[in-house]
């Protein structure tokens, strides 16, 4: 995006730590090609490394269960069910149900077509569970930045859940199968489908104010980076190590004011070319902005969106997150403007290390005069779910 420099993992990132896809529900364009999907099981949620797919769906739930062995239940479910729609297969009816799922992808699941995370608010670290002390210490309700206008039905939630795929059909089937088998246990507090654009024609894909998004950022073949900047460890509770947090913004565009705006301003505003993506010092899409050259922003202006979010000093290269963002479009609001926006994602190592630092230079940049935050919230990326008889949450409920 946007809100915190660009910072996604690229598109084929992902290596030893990903498996061939298998078969899904419609064929994929020419120029998008179907990438690998991240394997459920590991120390880690891999999915958090894999790129954007075309089709995903956010979606924040209130707990209604009261107690610990309630939340033990509800995570024993999530996982089995998110298990099963991961490795495809025929669907397992539900308690007393006899349906044999939704029906919505046919007789059988696509194997390997989805990927989730699956991730927890601070209002789970309470008394409600007695788990209060194994809180990980920078959790708390999403502050509010200046030029936000969050909304509370956009915002918090107990338990977050991101589901994406090829295929749209696949992450509608997932909610359904979800909220099937968790009736009783949780409610949808909001909920947003989103997409991501593929490259045209090639590199970052582009966002809805027409520039490329997630350009730079952490290496994920790189262990050493990704243990600095985006799993969780030293300084947190025993049980959340392997895991991140995790920040997602809604966050509205003003498209109809933007698209009245000229092009070479719009750049100006970024700081970089809106065609190649490249920095307004030179170069390609993936050439490092120059502003060693560029002391007084006459290429890259200073208070461009690039350079307030990521100035690349020794001082602010941990600041860096992984990105992880799609695009919205939610119709029309009550006067008749379009409503489409970015779901920001971000995972952080450490929560106001990273993604506050960057949200604090960002105050007050141009940009903000065609963005608007309205909702989201932070939560905690549980670790991964390390074999077929382990489940989420596991560590921090023993």
């Amino acid at each position: 995006m946007l809100q915190a420099g660009a910072l996604t993992a690229g598109a084929g990132a992902l290596t030893a730590a990903l498996r061939a896809g298998g078969s899904s529900a419609s064929a994929a364009p020419a120029s998008s090609p179907r990438r690998a999907m991240s394997d459920f099981h590991g120390t880690h949620q891999n999915a958090a490394l894999g790129s954007p797919l075309p089709a995903a769906i956010f979606t924040s739930f209130n707990l209604t269960v009261t107690d610990r062995a309630g939340l033990t239940e509800l995570l024993h479910t999530l996982t089995d069910r998110l298990r099963a729609l991961t490795s495809g297969g025929i669907p397992t009816p539900v308690g007393v149900t006899t349906t044999d799922g939704t029906g919505i992808l046919g007789p059988d699941t696509p194997t390997n077509a989805l990927e989730s995370i699956l991730a927890l608010g601070s209002g789970v670290f309470t008394d409600r569970f007695g788990l209060g002390a194994a809180k990980p210490r920078g959790l708390r309700p999403m502050d509010t930045f200046p030029n936000d206008q969050l909304d509370p039905a956009w915002c918090g939630g107990d338990l977050l859940l991101t589901v994406q795929s090829h295929d749209r059909d696949i992450v509608t089937n997932a909610l359904r199968e979800i909220c099937r088998s968790t009736r009783g246990a949780m409610q949808i507090r909001w909920k947003q489908d989103a997409f991501s654009a593929p490259p045209r024609p090639s590199g970052a894909p582009r966002n809805l104010l027409g520039f490329k998004d997630g350009i730079a950022g952490p290496d994920t073949s790189n262990n050493a980076q990704l243990s600095r900047l985006v799993w969780a460890g030293a300084g947190e509770p025993a049980w959340a190590t392997g895991g991140s947090y995790y920040v997602v913004r809604r966050i509205r565009m003003l498209v109809e004011f933007w698209d009245r705006v000229s092009t070479s301003e719009q750049e100006r505003i970024f700081g970089r070319r809106k065609d190649s993506g490249a920095p307004l010092s030179g170069g390609a899409e993936t050439t490092a902005p120059d502003y060693t050259n560029d002391p007084k922003g006459d290429a890259i202006p200073l208070d461009s969106h690039i350079r307030m979010a990521n100035p690349r000093t020794p001082q602010t290269a941990d600041s860096q997150f992984l990105r992880r963002s799609y695009s919205y479009d939610a119709g029309v609001d009550s006067v008749g403007n379009l409503d489409m926006g970015l779901m920001f994602g971000a995972f952080n190592n450490d929560l106001d290390r990273q993604f506050v630092a960057v949200q604090k230079r960002l105050a007050n940049e141009p940009l903000a005069d065609y963005i608007t935050p309205v909702g989201g919230g932070y939560f905690f990326a549980l670790p991964g779910v390390r074999n077929s008889r382990d489940f989420y949450g596991s560590a921090l409920l023993a």
